[in-house]
């Protein structure tokens, strides 16, 4: 069943299979924006042995663990069904069915009239251990994009390309970069990050790491043949990584077949073992920094995650140069002079504070 939630000028859908947010749509100046992708094949197209969640491969989700775990690629929170706790008038909370670690997850997504935002939080109750976490929203970019990042301590892929055998990687596999503009690709060349897609038919994964000194975490993604900019929000000190997958047709299996074109995965996380040099270090770089490199459950208590996903219309297709926060108002600025004034929950990312302590609580408090 999918579950509508909707609020003045915004709305997306609920499904509990996979716990998946779709069909997100924000009314700006009068223009409608549907910034997610939506994978173009059907289920009775998916191999057996896929992960389950290429079945519905759409919209944003949770990955937990993010990567291979012992419930599928991107563990049970991305592959399981969630329960529908609470609907209300702007919001939706459900909670998943099994553990994760041992820990129980309640998911929360909110809208609010008149904010161009959707606002995501992911509790972990109890469990034990670290795993690699992250959001994975994906952004439908037909038409190519122009990227903006929050400052970043360095750039990095994987240790191995995503494809070899059955398609194509563009970027080097493991390396390391600080300058996105200057990436270096597989053939010697370089690769401009800051601009989609990569390459033609290429599937490429790489992340970027948060300078620890940073306020806000932010992605910015303008689609200029449509007169729009999306918007991926974090507080920096709790999820230190921005994970891009560029899939753009580089992969030729099935379900894939050439055809999954036009689509960047913007995963904001905390997930070392995707960075494949940094990942061998000991201590690593980001732990070294004091930045958190996995999410650590706590058996007595909760850990947290938020996330902010946005959409606004930006019909002179500037790169943006600057997001900034500022009490209860998000300014985006133009390379060229360009400025919007966003009405935003300036706390809710707690990006002006150190990232918050885990409660020391049992059971659930909506106000955490």
């Amino acid at each position: 069943m999918t579950h509508r939630i909707s609020a003045t000028g915004i709305s997306f859908d609920f499904l509990p299979r996979g716990g998946v947010l779709t069909d997100l749509r924000v009314t700006d100046e009068g223009a409608e924006i549907a910034p997610l992708h939506h994978a173009p094949w059907a289920e009775a197209e998916v191999p057996a042995d896929a992960p389950p969640h290429q079945r519905w491969l759409q919209g944003d989700f949770l990955a937990a663990p993010m990567g291979p775990g012992p419930d599928g690629l991107h563990g049970l929170t991305a592959n399981g069904e969630w329960r529908v706790m609470q609907s209300v008038p702007g919001t939706l909370r459900a909670a998943l069915d099994g553990a994760v670690q041992g820990a129980s997850v309640i998911k929360e997504l909110s809208v609010e009239d008149g904010h161009p935002f959707l606002y995501q939080r992911h509790l972990f109750i109890g469990g034990q251990g670290r795993l690699p976490v992250a959001n994975h929203a994906m952004i439908a970019l037909p038409g190519g994009a122009k990227l903006s990042f929050s400052r970043k301590r360095w750039w990095e892929t994987l240790a191995e390309p995503l494809e070899t055998t059955g398609g194509r990687s563009r970027l080097a596999y493991p390396r390391r970069a600080e300058d996105a503009a200057e990436f270096p690709a597989a053939d010697g060349s370089t690769v401009n990050l800051h601009r989609y897609p990569w390459g033609d038919q290429h599937e490429d994964f790489v992340s970027g790491i948060e300078d620890p000194a940073s306020r806000l975490g932010w992605t910015a993604i303008v689609r200029p043949d449509q007169g729009e900019l999306i918007l991926s929000l974090k507080n920096p000190r709790a999820l230190p990584m921005t994970m891009l997958w560029h899939s753009n047709g580089g992969r030729d299996y099935a379900p894939w077949n050439s055809r999954h074109l036009g689509c960047l995965g913007v995963e904001d996380g905390a997930a070392l073992p995707v960075l494949g040099l940094s990942s061998r270090e000991t201590p690593d770089p980001l732990t070294a920094a004091g930045q958190p490199a996995l999410l650590t459950l706590d058996p007595m208590g909760t850990a947290e995650i938020r996330h902010i996903l946005g959409a606004i219309h930006w019909p002179s297709g500037q790169s943006v140069a600057g997001v900034m926060l500022e009490d209860d108002i998000l300014t985006v600025t133009g390379d060229w002079g360009a400025e919007r004034k966003l009405p935003i929950r300036g706390t809710w990312l707690d990006a002006t504070a150190p990232a918050p302590q885990t409660a020391k609580r049992p059971g659930l408090d909506w106000d955490l």
